[in-house]
């Protein structure tokens, strides 16, 4: 919706919930790839109690919404709560203030506030972004691989060209022997040293993105052959734009460069996906357990979220880079103590929430005055989970400079147009009814007769925040150096 949001919560207002004694702090996981494959989103077969345990603590949003299926523009939103299109980056190519110099970030706005900003891992997709408003900054990784032979394997591939080793890999090792347990350790050692300053913590935990790395105990907790195989059926009457050729798992070592996968192979992914959902399961357990042990509990909200969803074999496809409801569903997990205290069990909400809803939230969970941003508050659903939500939730994926995929959900259907921005013409479109589970959708109803109300009403829908008419977008790129 074009709105500015003002968002001031009075003194008296949090002296009532307990919070006015000292300023509250921050704490935010940020996940990569993690579709709502956990415990508390109704998953039977994934391991993560720690994720649950935060939820039985706090509110779960089980219609929250990424603003695009890919990291950077995804990350770009969450950090300024503005829409995708407001920023004008669509791709992983272009760091934000190579085009957005003075566009104001998280980190900027709570740093301006006296606080330490502290960003761990992956948070932007691009180590370089917004590096001058973290008090510390501990940037994310390069993909590792654990076990000699495959260390061996990626340097001989380097050789012959190829950039990505194994998809997957159990190594026997500790959980600092990958990246994430090398984050969450440096996440703990940095809240013993900081814990009497208010602090606004961001920790970037890679997995469960590809390549699948995980220890081997993770590994250990699944039987593969309990793993289901995907219905592979693609969804009728789409465009192209619709789906993708997961060029990215097919550019790993090993994985077919054309046609699906066979079912072994299918069931080893999954295998490596839940292996490491577990594995960053774990990570969160050891960083929540040092904020109770420093005793930063009391006064700090915890935001467990990720950057967008993921296929795992649905439709044949695999990895994110489209509209689908498997690529913009996310889990969504708020925590203060003052709510958790105040029921023995982990509350849930309905309502329809975004991605860039988290900054107006955490700032006005510190009782910080956050003005022009695109997302709201979500303390008043905190308190009051059955408050009803926003009427849709947006999303969009540019298929090049020609193409503007624009999407929107109220929960019980899902309406994409396909705009040719050169011709200014909608290309294609798809209604799909949302299932119960919130995954598949294989049949396009837009040109079902049966479904012409709905449709009607789910174009209004998209038009309030995309006008029909509308195809100019903002589409900014990273300028090249000229070569001297």
């Amino acid at each position: 919706m074009k709105r500015t949001t003002t968002l001031f919560l009075f003194l008296f207002f949090y002296a009532s919930l307990g919070w006015a004694q000292e300023k509250n702090n921050v704490l935010i996981f940020l996940v990569d790839d993690l579709r709502p494959d956990l415990g508390c989103y109704g998953n039977t077969k994934v391991k993560s109690p720690n994720i649950d345990k935060l939820a039985n603590e706090g509110i779960t949003f089980n219609h929250a919404y990424a603003q695009q299926g890919i990291c950077a523009p995804s990350r770009m939103s969450i950090l300024t709560s503005k829409r995708v299109d407001k920023i004008g980056v669509y791709s992983i190519f272009t760091p934000l203030r190579s085009v957005q110099k003075d566009m104001m970030t998280m980190p900027q706005f709570f740093k301006s506030n006296g606080y330490k900003t502290i960003s761990i891992g992956k948070v932007y997709h691009h180590i370089i972004d917004d590096k001058q408003n973290w008090s510390l900054h501990i940037p994310k990784e390069l993909n590792t691989y654990a076990s000699p032979e495959n260390q061996l394997l990626l340097d001989s591939l380097k050789i012959e060209g190829v950039k990505k080793g194994p998809a997957f890999e159990a190594a026997d090792v500790a959980d600092e022997g990958y990246k994430d347990g090398r984050a969450s350790a440096s996440a703990i050692k940095i809240l013993k040293q900081i814990k009497k300053d208010p602090f606004m913590m961001v920790v970037g935990l890679s997995k469960p993105h590809l390549p699948f790395n995980a220890p081997k105990k993770y590994w250990d907790l699944y039987d593969p052959s309990t793993f289901d195989i995907p219905l592979r059926k693609q969804p009728t009457d789409v465009s192209t734009y619709a789906t993708t050729h997961w060029g990215e798992l097919r550019g790993y070592y090993g994985m077919p460069k054309e046609g699906h996968l066979d079912d072994e192979t299918t069931r080893t992914l999954i295998h490596g996906y839940y292996a490491s959902v577990s594995y960053i399961d774990a990570q969160v357990g050891k960083i929540l357990n040092t904020l109770e042990e420093l005793d930063l509990r009391k006064n700090t909200i915890v935001v467990f979220m990720s950057d967008h969803g993921w296929k795992l074999g649905e439709y044949g496809d695999w990895c994110k880079h489209t509209n689908f409801e498997l690529d913009t569903r996310v889990p969504l997990i708020m925590s203060r103590e003052t709510a958790y205290k105040k029921s023995k069990k982990g509350l849930t909400s309905d309502a329809l929430v975004e991605n860039i809803d988290v900054f107006p939230t955490v700032a006005a969970a510190c009782g910080l005055d956050l003005t022009d941003v695109d997302g709201k508050s979500l303390l008043p659903l905190l308190d009051r989970p059955k408050k009803k939500g926003d009427a849709g939730a947006y999303s969009l994926y540019a298929r090049g400079d020609k193409i503007m995929g624009l999407t929107v959900t109220d929960g019980a259907w899902r309406y994409t147009e396909w705009r040719d921005l050169k011709n200014k013409k909608i290309h294609s479109s798809e209604l799909y009814a949302c299932q119960q589970d919130y995954s598949i959708q294989n049949e396009n109803l837009v040109d079902s007769n049966d479904h012409e109300k709905v449709l009607s009403k789910m174009k209004d829908l998209l038009y309030v925040e995309y006008p029909k008419d509308q195809f100019d977008f903002l589409i900014l790129k990273k300028k090249s150096k000229k070569k001297s």
